[in-house]
């Protein structure tokens, strides 16, 4: 593998955590093992693809063994304050926070709220802790006769807020999500304001796939900083430009795991140098967060199924590095985030499958950053030892 002459593909499979990490007791997630526990729950993993490459060696899990896997293989311990998607992501990319973006458990405070709907001209319904899709059956009949918006939190640092696509367009939605997001800073800066729009008749209502996040910007420069000053190629799946505030990356928003696959695929076929960086939502916002143990296994079968074609792709000089964000475990009474460790699988037709034991989620920036002769603030390359 000549480092910097061929394309990374970073893919973060959203809230796949792979167990215990040091702080887990600090952050009440004692017990989450989003795949040792999922894995305990349906008898057993068969997942063969992911086998031969080692997700099985990075840390055990039942039904897929150790045998002479093609990846290097490990898990990245977060040390960023926080167990959410920009906390991860960003720290993946080299910034690590000292402090958590604030929760809200109570709801936000009434001048905040009173605040919001000023600015925006609508009232407010809900200001409560509540999964996504209970919230909407909830007040969704009220807010189609009010227009009042739908406002909720959960454990993780978000301001979201649900809107019927016949009441409220989704222009007006995302400019309220723009207005939310200028006015939550200083010690109410949450790390992301979500649209939610839905549509569907009371007792029906569904969410649509256009949710858009407006993330506040890094605190400091990242890893994509550092590629675009040095002037390499930088392209996203997924919500990965929400997820920086847009800064040095642009995206192509997918709607589920497979046209994520797919989009990765003709992504990473059109570009001769850089980075592909994609995240995997469904995991997470579908499944994890419903603890739908059955639909999640399936996820990690269509992931299994599609990494044949995503290893295909790859040339001499590339390198591929799958790992997470966070846990979503769906095994556990919580339907939130959960404070895991992420595996760590590197691949490519330079790679040895050697394993790379306990590193920082840091240190998968600092290897990418390696690969393309750039810095990044924080983490320890391995590069050397998949070479």
């Amino acid at each position: 593998m000549n480092r910097g002459r061929g394309r990374v593909a970073l893919i973060v499979l959203d809230g796949v955590g792979i167990g215990v990490c040091p702080d887990q007791g600090t952050y009440g997630d004692t017990g989450s093992d989003t795949l040792g526990n999922l894995a305990r729950a349906v008898g057993g993993l068969a997942l063969p693809n992911l086998a031969a490459l080692g997700l099985g060696c990075a840390r055990p899990l039942q039904g897929l063994s150790c045998t002479g896997p093609t990846a290097a293989h490990g898990v990245a311990l977060p040390h960023s304050a926080g167990k959410d998607s920009t906390t991860g992501h960003w720290e993946l990319c080299g910034l690590i926070l000292e402090q958590a973006f604030p929760t809200y458990p109570h709801g936000f405070p009434a001048d905040v709220i009173a605040e919001f709907a000023r600015r925006s001209g609508r009232g407010v319904l809900g200001n409560v802790v509540a999964s996504g899709t209970a919230i909407i059956e909830q007040f969704g009949p009220a807010h189609l006769a009010s227009g009042d918006w739908i406002v909720y939190t959960s454990a993780d640092s978000v301001f979201q807020i649900a809107a019927h696509d016949a009441r409220v367009s989704q222009e007006d939605l995302y400019a309220a999500c723009r207005t939310a997001r200028t006015m939550l800073t200083g010690e109410h800066r949450v790390s992301r304001v979500i649209a939610r729009p839905f549509t569907g008749a009371p007792g029906a209502f569904r969410r649509l796939p256009d949710r858009r996040d407006f993330s506040v910007a890094p605190t400091g420069p990242t890893l994509l900083d550092r590629l675009a000053e040095a002037g390499v190629p930088r392209e996203g799946v997924g919500k990965v430009d929400d997820l920086f505030a847009r800064r040095g990356i642009a995206s192509c928003h997918v709607a589920t795991n497979r046209e994520a696959y797919d989009r990765i695929r003709r992504t990473f076929g059109g570009l001769d140098h850089g980075l592909v960086f994609a995240n995997v939502v469904e995991f997470d916002q579908t499944w994890g967060h419903r603890n739908d143990v059955a639909g999640f296994y399936e996820g990690l079968r269509e992931l299994d199924s599609a990494l044949p074609a995503l290893l295909e792709m790859l040339h001499p000089d590339d390198l591929m590095l799958l790992t997470a964000d966070h846990g979503n475990d769906p095994t556990t009474p919580s339907t939130d985030h959960s404070r895991e460790a992420a595996p760590i699988l590197a691949v490519g037709p330079g790679v040895r499958p050697v394993a790379l034991g306990e590193r920082a989620f840091a240190d998968v920036g600092a290897t990418i950053a390696d690969y393309f002769s750039v810095t990044v603030p924080a983490g320890q390359s391995f590069l050397r030892e998949l070479e």
